[in-house]
């Protein structure tokens, strides 16, 4: 794919031929072992690929890096058009297996299209965080707070900013808004009310059987888990998973809450938008979109619905926020 992107001379298609280069090389990476020798040159090429592809689209962008502690974290700025400033910023964090890059190809580029600037950002335990050696926290205030500080540093305040967590960032993004006074509207998409309970499955079957490591999601959740967490082994991820829940800070939420939901939900038991929404008591507003088998989108994260996830996201922008 990389040679082929090369080879062509039409700009757009060698675009869409990079972004399709590195969403191929995302997915090779992925399923590679955290320990495989060949996952830094994978992760390498897949950031690489994403911004040549942005490069020959013309699309302007700005790369950050936001000090952190000893290390750094890395966003991602895309100015939207004239009439942007106008709009909420669309702030977007991912969650357990996450890159920054991806989220724009998920949801970024629909915020641009729609006329919002977009923000992208990756805390400790993603991307090139984690492999700067920073690992998952349940505070995610902290590098929220780091991002944002350090954006609007160098850049007007927008005059209202969103913050949508995907998958895990079910969990990261109410967190934040929690303790984030300058959050106006929050999105888990979708619920992750208490991650803990996600886990259990995979920790129970590796306590009852040896051969459960065979098992290739067990395997690569587990694989995941220790890595992003830095634990030692299945106790001990257990025990990190704990502080990971919503329900000791969902009453702090003060901002309009909208939470997606798949009915068929194969990772977060359904009942946990239940949870959230009762939990949510001091909540501006609270609105719930579920997603059934009809709609192709009940599954996590609404993987086969992407249109009606934007128009519910963009829907509820409108009304809440008046554009």
């Amino acid at each position: 794919m990389h040679a082929l992107a090369e080879r062509t001379r039409d700009p757009l298609s060698k675009g869409g031929a990079y972004l399709r280069a590195h969403g191929y090389q995302r997915l090779g990476g992925f399923l590679l072992s955290p320990d495989d020798p060949k996952r830094p040159a994978s992760w390498a090429k897949e950031v690489a690929y994403f911004y040549e592809g942005l490069d020959a689209f013309g699309i302007h962008y700005e790369r950050i890096t936001v000090p952190y502690g000893s290390s750094s974290l890395r966003a991602l700025y895309l100015p939207g058009p004239k009439g942007s400033e106008q709009k909420p910023l669309i702030v977007m964090v991912g969650g357990f297996d996450s890159s920054m890059e991806e989220l724009y190809l998920v949801l970024g580029k629909a915020a641009g299209d729609r006329g919002y600037s977009v923000l992208l950002y990756e805390g400790p335990g993603q991307g090139q965080a984690l492999r700067n050696g920073l690992k998952f926290l349940p505070e995610w205030e902290q590098p929220t707070k780091a991002v944002l500080d350090d954006f609007l540093c160098s850049h007007a305040r927008p005059p209202k900013m969103v913050l949508i967590g995907m998958s895990m960032g079910g969990y990261f993004a109410p967190r934040a808004a929690a303790f984030e006074p300058r959050i106006d509207g929050v999105v888990a998409f979708d619920t992750c009310f208490d991650f803990e309970q996600c886990t259990r499955p995979i920790v129970a079957a590796l306590a009852s059987s040896p051969t459960a490591k065979k098992n290739p999601d067990v395997a690569w959740g587990y694989k995941n888990a220790v890595w992003t967490l830095g634990t030692k082994d299945v106790e001990d991820t257990r025990q990190a998973f704990g502080p990971y829940t919503l329900a000791p800070v969902a009453d702090r939420i003060r901002q309009d809450v909208l939470i997606l939901v798949g009915t068929e939900e194969h990772f977060i038991p359904f009942h946990q938008t239940a949870d959230f929404e009762k939990a949510l008591v001091n909540a501006r507003s609270v609105s719930t979109i579920a997603f059934d088998h009809a709609s192709s989108g009940s599954a996590h994260c609404q993987c086969g619905a992407t249109t009606l996830v934007h128009a519910a996201v963009f829907d509820w922008l409108i009304e809440k926020f008046g554009c």
